[in-house]
């Protein structure tokens, strides 16, 4: 039995946690847990707790109900510019929110619960790994409603499906069965309804058992390629951490401090 406890109380989220587990769930069924402003600045802030709690190995991203993931963006909230939020300021800050999950250290995994359509849709395929119930329903929406993702949500959709495949979705917005998303390769495994989360808590369970460095610096060098100059700087970053716990980093420190000079030639050399 999992007994999610409250990390944090939010208007447009609950964000759950158990046994190192944490969960994101947007709560606005009545909208096919459509996102708002508000709801992604939850996200975000959820996100950062998670990256920052060293109790937290794995983050698990769901909806509501088991009618809906997602359905991207609250089109009545939408206005010149961007969706509006309380402030009247029209903002596009699901991107922020997708860059959260490809910098935060530690694996993400989408719990498809249901329709993942447009944005949610891009939100399912920005995180690492993807497990569908088999009722979910797969697509991209945007120029129907005058959208469209050229960032993760084409490119880095392509490197999973293909570029014909990836703009048969955009070009047509059809729609796929969680059966037919697994066999282009657009997600990791389908499962009956009602053991969605079973399943996604087994793998958790399983990805706790693997070295965090590991799996840290894999997702680094995955996202690297894709990312850029950012993704190489993230990357870059985290060699830096594991070499600052080496006992050749720590000469350094240690001769700068005791006002010598380092003896580094103690240090063997790797070929």
């Amino acid at each position: 039995m999992v007994n999610w406890k409250s990390i944090k109380k939010y208007e447009d989220i609950f964000f759950l946690f158990w046994e190192g587990i944490s969960k994101i769930e947007i709560n606005r069924p009545w909208c096919h847990n459509a996102f708002r402003v508000e709801t992604v600045k939850e996200m975000i802030d959820a996100m950062k707790i998670c990256k920052n709690r060293n109790d937290i190995d794995v983050v698990i991203i769901t909806g509501t109900g088991d009618k809906s993931f997602c359905s991207g963006g609250d089109q009545k909230t939408r206005s010149y510019g961007g969706y509006l939020g309380k402030d009247g300021i029209p903002v596009l800050n699901i991107l922020d929110f997708y860059k959260k999950i490809r910098e935060i250290p530690k694996p993400v995994i989408a719990m498809v619960n249901g329709y993942a359509i447009g944005g949610g849709h891009v939100l399912h395929v920005v995180c690492d790994l993807t497990i569908a119930s088999d009722n979910a329903i797969f697509g991209q929406s945007g120029p129907k409603v005058g959208s469209f993702d050229g960032g993760f949500g084409s490119s880095y959709l392509a490197r999973h499906i293909g570029q014909k495949k990836t703009r048969e979705m955009w070009f047509l917005c059809k729609e796929y069965s969680a059966k037919e998303a697994f066999n282009m390769g657009l997600i990791n495994k389908v499962v009956t309804k009602n053991s969605l989360e079973k399943t996604t808590i087994k793998w958790c369970k399983t990805i706790q058992k693997r070295s965090p460095m590991a799996l840290r610096m894999i997702k680094r060098c995955l996202n690297a390629e894709l990312d850029g100059q950012h993704g190489l700087m993230q990357l870059a970053g985290d060699a830096t951490l594991m070499f600052y716990l080496m006992e050749e980093s720590q000469e350094g420190k240690k001769a700068f401090l005791e006002k010598r000079i380092p003896n580094f030639k103690k240090f063997q050399k790797f070929l």
